[in-house]
């Protein structure tokens, strides 16, 4: 069974589009209005950033080019706005996006609404006739584009809040304690075989899901649910972060340089783990899913235990065979929760929804990988190296982009994003 992202009419796409948009301005209704140009690392962006950002692509790659007469709302913006289109021109460096108070943020909102105005009227003309098929692709992209950024909005507002010494809340929302005792860890075995990975639905999909091929794999099992909390303190107990033998080489030099003791918005005080969540400090609840970890983390916690990370073949062979839908009382960014939680029955496996489960896998091109053409072709495939790839998605994810073949790809040390462990064992 393919879980594929649904397909939308393009009557719909108008709708679908205001929802979207929409939606990034909710996100970032709690904020102050200093929280927008903060940049504490490289990695976060500032949310005038964001919402800049994704405004800057509908005008850059739709309205100038495809609404005749368009006049840019200001062209020095793309200095600014910019992110790492080699094509479309030179661009502030990444680590200086928090260093730009101007445009205001007034003036940012206010160059959204002016797009927004803009591109409603190139909807409209096509809410009777038929949208040329590369046009839609080109705004599909665009829409997916800035629901991806509504995640990175999210992580981003959590690192500016969570290493704020005041801890503030994002929300103020009692969050769910693990009331369910956590099932005990089963694996799933999956068969020796031949199988068939990659997208293979008609609704959207990246380009990085395309080459469909087919894998062997060898026997294998895959753990019923993700790694808790309880069980990482284990490991933290046990001196997992001081025995070098758990570890790669690179991430042990990682843990040492940069003295990581325990997964990232931890801190311990009187005595008690305790966790920056969006909605405040939280003693640490040993039944959630364990999030925030790099991939040095990961690695090192499945070779104590003795196992290993999936790869993602794999992963994505075990959440076709266990799932046909996606279970609606997963965990992703419409659901609210904006924090993984706890397994509810055995037949809640864990993989829509929640964290980013790390793979084994590097992120690599798929056999005859369908590169795109010009600037979308910089989107994905540039990308594609030193970097591991992750599956499933989170508790920030939008529902329309969890489905089993969604590749996702970061670097070995990133923890800001709610990352989390699978097991699996030959």
């Amino acid at each position: 069974m393919t879980i594929q992202a649904p397909s939308v009419s393009q009557p719909d796409l108008l709708l679908r589009y205001e929802n979207i948009r929409q939606q990034s301005l909710d996100i970032c209704a709690p904020l102050q209005r200093e929280d927008y140009v903060v940049q504490p690392i490289m990695d976060v962006s500032p949310p005038k950033w964001h919402l800049g950002h994704v405004t800057w692509f509908f005008e850059n790659f739709i309205l100038a080019d495809h609404l005749p007469g368009y006049r840019h709302f200001n062209r020095e913006l793309n200095y600014y706005f910019n992110s790492y289109y080699e094509s479309q021109g030179p661009r502030i460096l990444r680590s200086n996006r928090g260093n730009m108070t101007r445009p205001a943020l007034e003036i940012v909102l206010e160059y959204r609404q002016y797009v927004d105005r803009y591109m409603m009227q190139w909807l409209e003309q096509y809410t009777e006739s038929e949208m040329p098929a590369d046009l839609e692709q080109l705004l599909v992209i665009g829409l997916q584009h800035e629901q991806q950024h509504q995640e990175l909005l999210l992580t981003d507002i959590k690192y500016i809040l969570g290493t704020n010494p005041l801890h503030p809340a994002y929300i103020e929302r009692k969050m769910e304690a693990g009331l369910h005792a956590t099932p005990a860890a089963k694996f799933i075995p999956v068969v020796e075989g031949v199988y068939e990975v990659g997208y293979k639905g008609d609704g959207f999909c990246w380009d990085n899901e395309l080459g469909v091929h087919k894998v062997y794999l060898h026997e294998f099992s895959i753990q019923n649910r993700l790694v808790t909390n309880g069980e990482y303190l284990e490991f933290m107990a046990a001196g997992g972060y001081d025995a070098f033998e758990h570890w790669l080489s690179e991430g042990w030099e990682w843990a040492k340089q940069l003295e990581v003791k325990a997964p990232l918005y931890w801190y311990r005080e009187n005595d008690k783990w305790q966790q920056y969540t969006l909605a405040g400090m939280r003693d640490i609840d040993p039944a959630l899913p364990v999030t925030h970890i790099s991939y040095y983390e990961a690695d090192a916690y499945a070779r104590w235990r003795g196992m290993r990370l999936p790869s993602e073949f794999e992963w994505e062979v075990a959440c076709e065979q266990l799932y046909s839908s996606i279970p609606k009382d997963s965990n992703w960014l419409e659901s609210g929760q904006f924090h993984p939680t706890t397994q509810h029955s055995g037949e809640d496996y864990q993989m829509l929804g929640h964290v980013w489960e790390w793979t084994g896998s590097a992120y690599l091109p798929y056999p005859k990988y369908p590169r795109l053409k010009g600037a979308l072709g910089e989107y994905n495939g540039k990308f594609m190296i030193n970097q591991m790839v992750l599956r499933g998605g989170s508790c920030a994810t939008p529902v329309s982009h969890i489905r089993p073949t969604y590749r996702n790809f970061f670097q070995t040390d990133k923890r800001w994003q709610f990352t989390g462990i699978r097991l699996a064992s030959d």
